[in-house]
């Protein structure tokens, strides 16, 4: 399994500097902030005090600058979220004065709090990297874990290869949904040919349908589909997943 302590010894400060642009944002629910508005704000659904966002991104900022691992990022963050009284189920007014019964924090909840940041943030250097460099190595590999834990839609696209140009990535250079592990690994004219890989294009491959956003507003966005063009299975991110973390952020990096 990949470990995201090793992931972050490749591009470290990128992935710092775009996790310390953004700005703090206060939302009820994940959804309320949509794809692209996630580049720029950082948010926890239910953290609705200033001091409790600013709390879980202070942990998360040092776990991604010191390396460390989800086990020792809850176990400093957690006795300081429980003593706020941000822990457990609770009965809260939401931000249209509904009152529901609600997870707030959980060593699950911040399993993924965790993930989804370190890998967002990672992926965005990365990608970075990786652009700078299209010159050399213009081909972009889709790369799943391959294990029993990876999703068999994401398995579907390891070890498709297309330039890096091409409008594939736009939706679906990883993450592509909660605790998305999968990479991209950039090839040569060399490697390509080495590893017997198929460069290929999205055309025809690619459309968008509506999608269920919650059961509780109801509410359907857009995502990006790919059908294989031999099987016909369709793959399509996580709801509001389908787009580039770090499309249009190369020049926050200068």
């Amino acid at each position: 399994m990949i470990q995201l302590k090793s992931l972050f010894k490749l591009a470290p400060a990128m992935a710092i500097k775009y996790f310390k642009k953004k700005g703090n944002k206060l939302s009820w629910d994940w959804y309320e902030l949509w794809q692209d508005a996630h580049k720029k704000s950082f948010t926890v659904a239910k953290a609705m005090r200033e001091d409790i966002l600013k709390d879980i991104r202070s942990a998360l900022e040092k776990s991604l600058t010191e390396g460390k691992t989800f086990r020792e990022f809850s176990k400093e963050l957690k006795p300081t979220l429980q003593k706020k009284g941000w822990w457990g189920e609770q009965i809260i007014v939401d931000s249209e004065g509904i009152a529901e019964k609600v997870q707030l924090g959980s060593l699950y909840r911040l399993k993924t709090i965790y993930s989804v940041n370190m890998q967002t943030a990672y992926q965005t250097g990365r990608y970075k990297t990786q652009y700078e460099n299209v010159d050399n190595r213009p081909y972009w590999e889709y790369v799943a874990v391959m294990d029993a834990s990876t999703r068999p839609e994401h398995a579907m696209l390891n070890g498709l290869v297309y330039r890096y140009d091409d409008p594939f990535w736009k939706s679906f250079y990883p993450p592509n949904g909660w605790r998305c592990r999968c990479r991209v690994v950039a090839l040569s004219d060399y490697n390509v040919q080495k590893k017997n890989r198929t460069v290929s294009s999205s055309a025809g491959t690619l459309s968008e349908e509506l999608a269920l956003v919650s059961k509780k507003s109801g509410e359907y966005k857009p995502v990006t589909v790919y059908t294989d063009p031999l099987t016909g299975k369709r793959v399509a991110p996580d709801v509001g997943w389908s787009h580039n973390p770090a499309s249009g952020l190369i020049d926050d990096y200068k």
